[in-house]
């Protein structure tokens, strides 16, 4: 019933059935009948849940378009499409989960962190945008703070300030916090803030690192460590790594292979160390019964 209200005309004209149909690749038959099934969509929210306005970025206009005249014709009922501009990276792609590039309010799928390191690395020509966008402050303060940042532009203040905003408006002040920890930590090479940071935020900073529980034994080296952690290889090659700089623990290189570990340095006083090699190799060890 539906594929007989919707006219191959209207879909063959929408702008970006014919910017796909003149592209090189073309376009599929399952991509030609998308707006089709989202029209549908829009029908069954309408019948079984009384939905009357469908929200999307500027390029669903099409999509959202078919369901107006789908809904309409279907049910003689007026229904409505709003569509808002989109928000793109600093490269003016698209956000969203189709590009793998999404943020997420979930802190399971984008820690605090994360989120805070978003909008942190916005580009000027788009933070004044973001900050009326996404907080809540006055238009008068917004307008001080980028008057402050082009007096002061190596402080990065209104990047600082719409990632402290939005963070905390997603995961609370804790969430900040942790944004904050987890940012002195990686960045900073803060012990103190190594120290301060639970296991969730730990896995959450270095979602890719190996985590290993280890028992300290006495006299246990450098390369003792690295090698119960399988960091590096066995022989001379795994030493050399370590002689090299290759190898930091708790954001500080160690190039001695002999030194002994040592607690409050190389071990933190909430039982963990940050063990690092090359560049991006982290190791979260956690001591047992120390």
């Amino acid at each position: 019933g539906a594929g007989g209200r919707l006219r191959m005309g209207t879909l063959l004209s929408r702008q970006s059935c014919q910017a796909r149909l003149r592209s090189a690749d073309g376009m599929s038959l399952a991509e030609f009948l998308y707006p089709a099934l989202q029209a549908y969509d829009f029908l069954h929210l309408y019948q079984h849940h009384g939905c009357r306005i469908q929200l999307g970025g500027h390029d669903q206009m099409g999509n959202i378009m078919s369901g107006y005249e789908l809904v309409s014709k279907m049910t003689g009922t007026d229904v409505f499409g709003i569509t808002v501009p989109l928000i793109t990276s600093t490269a003016g792609d698209k956000l969203g989960k189709t590009a793998g590039n999404a943020v997420w309010l979930n802190r399971d799928k984008t820690s605090p962190f994360e989120l805070y390191q978003f909008f942190v690395r916005q580009q000027d020509n788009v933070v004044e945008k973001y900050l009326k966008l996404f907080t809540f402050l006055p238009l008068e303060e917004i307008a001080h703070i980028m008057e402050m940042h082009a007096k002061e532009p190596e402080k990065w203040g209104p990047q600082k300030r719409l990632a402290a905003e939005v963070t905390k408006l997603v995961h609370g002040r804790e969430g900040l916090e942790s944004a904050k920890r987890c940012t002195k930590a990686l960045y900073y090479s803060s012990v103190e803030a190594l120290e301060d940071m639970s296991d969730q935020e730990l896995q959450e900073l270095f979602r890719q690192a190996t985590s290993a529980e280890l028992m300290l034994e006495p006299g246990m080296t450098v390369l003792d460590l690295c090698r119960k952690a399988n960091a590096i290889p066995d022989g001379p090659s795994g030493y050399r790594k370590i002689t090299d700089g290759g190898v930091s623990i708790n954001g500080h290189r160690v190039t001695n292979p002999e030194t002994v570990l040592i607690l409050g340095q190389h071990i933190l006083k909430n039982g963990v160390s940050l063990l690092r090699v090359g560049k991006k190799n982290y190791y979260i060890i956690k001591w047992l019964q120390l």
